[in-house]
């Protein structure tokens, strides 16, 4: 699922190394706990994943395209048809109604659409926000009239449509109390398993680790759980 070459990556040409990886490699289906202190570059690896940011050496690669070899449009449809991204601001478009949020991906990507359910986008988002525990009430609601905690859900139900390959959630537990984080990490955890979705999270709450099949910690990349 992913391939990463020995790579190395710093925001401006000339600057010095923000973040040095080894090789690595994640199966298909696999869970993936990433965590680290404050600006070590867990965000940055997670843009280097989607393919929106480029190493200035190595490779990473996802179901064996390396994104560096295809063109800015080309990463775009590629990343549409194989990436689901839970931002830890959520990104939701605060004029659409819940609903429209979700479906938005399979606007994009074709492939997405396809693996709706035989009823439609619409169908299939609905489906995922039940998974989420929305209440149906909500779900024609503009997403900027949601509470924080709602605005989550509808974040996760997004990235899950279409069941893309990879899903990568920043933070997915960040703007939520201690006694809903168990809940949401549950939902989204069963959610990408029963998708066939490989997930990279990203989070400051270690209690979490353990329940992911390989944990990698930054900024000096080291692996634990399974062999990846």
């Amino acid at each position: 699922m992913i391939d990463i070459e020995p790579l190395r990556f710093a925001w401006t040409r000339g600057g010095p190394d923000t973040l040095v990886l080894g090789r690595m490699q994640v199966d298909r289906g696999q869970t993936v706990f990433l965590h680290g202190p404050s600006g070590c570059g867990k965000s940055t690896l997670l843009g280097l994943l989607a393919g929106v940011l480029s190493p200035r050496q190595g490779r990473v690669s996802l179901l064996g395209q390396d994104w560096a070899a295809l063109k800015a449009g080309q990463r775009d449809a590629f990343r549409a048809d194989h990436v689901g991204v839970v931002f830890q601001q959520f990104n939701l478009l605060p004029y659409l109604s819940v609903l429209d949020n979700v479906t938005l991906p399979c606007r994009f990507s074709a492939l997405r659409r396809e693996r709706c359910q035989a009823d439609g986008p619409e169908a299939s988002a609905q489906t995922w926000l039940q998974r989420m525990g929305l209440p149906e009430g909500l779900w024609a609601r503009r997403a900027d009239t949601l509470s924080v905690g709602q605005q989550q859900r509808v974040a996760a139900a997004r990235a899950l449509i279409g069941q893309p390959e990879l899903i990568l959630a920043d933070e997915p537990t960040s703007a939520l109390d201690a006694a809903l984080r168990q809940d949401f990490m549950d939902l989204l955890l069963q959610a990408a398993r029963d998708a066939g979705s490989t997930l990279v999270c990203v989070s400051h709450d270690e209690q979490q680790a353990l329940r992911f099949d390989v944990q990698w910690s930054l900024p000096t990349l080291q692996q634990t759980g399974e062999s990846a």
